[in-house]
This record gives C-alpha cells, sequence and structure tokens, in this order.
C-alpha cells in the first residue's frame, strides 16, 4: 500500500500540469487523496463502479478508473471531466500510480528480506536465493548503523529519514522495533573506520537539523558477505547498549571502540558483586569522597603519570602522592603500580555498569 502523502503529492503534481482535479479513493468510496477544493460524497458511485466489469467510465461527468496492484483492484480514481483529454490523462494518472505501487511492493519485499537478514531468521540458501531475486549484490562491504532517538518510530519517520540519507538504492533504512532505524550501509572499497566515523557524524547532523533530540548513533564492524550482515547489527546493538554505560558523554560509538567495556556488559552481576566485595572488602569504589574520585579519573586520564596529573589538578606532587598513599592504605591498591591500576580501573567500570542495570529495574 502506497502511504497517503505520497499519493497527493502525486495527484497533485498530475493537476499542477494538466490542471484537472483528481480524486484517489479506496474500493469502499473513501477518499485517500484528492485535489478537490470541496470532496463530494461518491460511495455508491464508487461501489456500483467496483462491481461493473469496465476498467472505467464516466459518471455524472466525472471520469472514473480502476487502478490494480497485479490482478487485484487496489484504488479508484476519479477525473474531473468527461472528455477524451480528461480520459487520456486519467489513464496516464492509472500508469503513473501503478507503476508506484510496483516501486512499493518491490521495496516493500526488499525491507522484509533486510529485517530477517538482520534478525538471523533466514537459511543460508535462501539468502542468497532471495538476494538474487531482489537484485542486491552478495559480495559487498556493508555495515549497520543504529540510530536511536527520543521519539518512537513510524512509517512517517523512517520515510523521513530515507529522505535525509538521500534515498541510495544500494543502501537500506528499516526498523526492526518501535526505538531504532537500522541503516544498512554500502561502503567504498577503501573505506576505513574515519571514513565510517564521517558517515556517522552526517547522519547525527541530518537528524539534528530535521528537529530530532537526543541522538545516539552506534555502528558494528565492516562485513564483507552478505551472510554477515546480522553480525554487524548485533555488534551495532551491543555498542548501543554499552555506549550507555561506559562512554555516555557519546552520541557516537563504535563497537571496535567499546575494548574491556564489551567484557564486563557480559558479566552476570552477582559475579561483580563477589568481584567488589573481594577486592575491596564490603566497599565501593565509588564511596570515595569527591575530591579523592577526581583525582582518580585525572591520573587514569593522564595514563598513571604523577607529573601531569599534579598540574592539571593545579597541586604540588607531594599532595598527589599523599593521597595516592591514603587511597592504598584503605584499599590496599597502589594506583602506581600498573596491575593495581587496571583492577582498579575494572572495578569502577563494574559498578558502573551494576548501577546502570540497577536502573533499569525500576
Amino acid at each position: 500500500m502506497i502511504p497517503n502523502k505520497i499519493l497527493q503529492n502525486t495527484i497533485e503534481g498530475l493537476k499542477g500540469i494538466t490542471r484537472i482535479d483528481f480524486c484517489i479513493m479506496d474500493t469502499d468510496g473513501k477518499a485517500l487523496a484528492s485535489t478537490f477544493s470541496k470532496q463530494e460524497n461518491y460511495d455508491e458511485e464508487v461501489l456500483s463502479f467496483v462491481e461493473s466489469p469496465a476498467d472505467s467510465q464516466v459518471v455524472q461527468g466525472y471520469q472514473f478508473f480502476k487502478i490494480f496492484d497485479e490482478h487485484q483492484l487496489e484504488y479508484i480514481l476519479l477525473a474531473n471531466g468527461g472528455g477524451e483529454d480528461v480520459y487520456m490523462v486519467g489513464k496516464i494518472a492509472v500508469f503513473q500510480i501503478q507503476n508506484l505501487l510496483v516501486a512499493y511492493k518491490e521495496r516493500f519485499d526488499k525491507d522484509n528480506f533486510i529485517k530477517n537478514l538482520l534478525l538471523d531468521n533466514l537459511l543460508l540458501v535462501d539468502i542468497y536465493n532471495r538476494a538474487k531475486k531482489l537484485h542486491i549484490d552478495t559480495e559487498v562491504r556493508r555495515v549497520i548503523f543504529i540510530i536511536e532517538t527520543k521519539h518512537e518510530k513510524d512509517s512517517s519517520a523512517l520515510d523521513n529519514v530515507r529522505s535525509l540519507l538521500g534515498g541510495k538504492a544500494r543502501d537500506f533504512v528499516t526498523a526492526v522495533d518501535e526505538k531504532n532505524i537500522i541503516v544498512v550501509k554500502e561502503l567504498e572499497l577503501n573505506d576505513g573506520h574515519e571514513e565510517l566515523e564521517k558517515i556517522a557524524q552526517n547522519f547525527y547532523n541530518l537528524l539534528c537539523n530535521d528537529g530530532e533530540e537526543d541522538i545516539l548513533i552506534a555502528y558494528g564492524t565492516v562485513v564483507s558477505d552478505i551472510k554477515e550482515v546480522s553480525k554487524s547489527y548485533k555488534e551495532a546493538k551491543l555498542a548501543l547498549d554499552v555506549g550507555k554505560i561506559f562512554f555516555s558523554e557519546k552520541n557516537i560509538i563504535a563497537y571496535s571502540a567499546l575494548g574491556i567495556g564489551r567484557l564486563i556488559y557480559q558479566l552476570p552481576i552477582p559475579l561483580c558483586k563477589m568481584f567488589i566485595r573481594e577486592i575491596f572488602e564490603g566497599k565501593s569504589p565509588d564511596d570515595f569522597d569527591e575530591e579523592t574520585l577526581t583525582t582518580i579519573n585525572k591520573f587514569f586520564e593522564n595514563n598513571l603519570n604523577v607529573s601531569e596529573t599534579s598540574r592539571q589538578l593545579y597541586i604540588h606532587r607531594n599532595t598527589l602522592v599523599y593521597r595516592l598513599d591514603k587511597l592504598q592504605k584503605s584499599t590496599g591498591l597502589d594506583l602506581r603500580v600498573f596491575e593495581d591500576a587496571i583492577t582498579f580501573k575494572i572495578a569502577l567500570m563494574v559498578v558502573k555498569y551494576m548501577k546502570y542495570m540497577e536502573s533499569l529495574e525500576y
């Protein structure tokens, strides 16, 4: 089924060229799109026309046409006027709308295929057979982008994103749930991380300019075979979830940049609690005061460099050493020792992960 907005745009374009008013109705006589300034009721005429064997006829000075989707009657077109010229223009309009039906059916078939591909709902042999029938290349480089916005998705939102992204025939825009828009993007041979970041940033800028808010974009790794598209989708989905926990300050996150965060995300909560309890003897690393936490985070940011950390904190080197000694006494971990620093960093991330998971329960 063609969206009513597309039908409206089509007949308005035809009217602009021919100066003839049109109305597209369903088989029950309900108007779906119209250029008439005043809409008349043609329920009886439409129902009578639907039952008749004729493909077109003139009723009360109007031309009625049937529009078929293959052999199924889909629409009734009403054109204002009973003359030969109106008949000819009406037939052109019917031809245009039937072509739209074919195009939208093909897009629906492709959309259905892409959804099942992403969700791993297809057998390997079916993937290649259906891709061939739909004229989709099977051996090109692709990557999955997931776009999450504040608003739930509907068909018009997807159409807006398609138009924002340029409507390229070799790229696909779809959705498998109400929250996210998925872009299956075809890449050039030499496109790497830098190009993927630019593509993601372009998506972000376009959507921001279109009025979207709280946009998050995640993408997986590049795959070269169509059967691996679901792998890139799963990676992008994981990047979206992990990014919310460990990279909350970022709007764009790549699966390849998740680091140890994606390992922590897959740990069971009881194991995390046990780890924190054993390392800190019942305490939590986020129980420290703000000054201590700021010192710890800045120390990590500067790769355990005492001199640079003290300079950025505007404190004397000895003051920083005193704080680190104090932290060592309370936790048994010396952040100047690489192994202890790793343990503490992981602990901070584990606590962050546990807090996020707890927040989802409320």
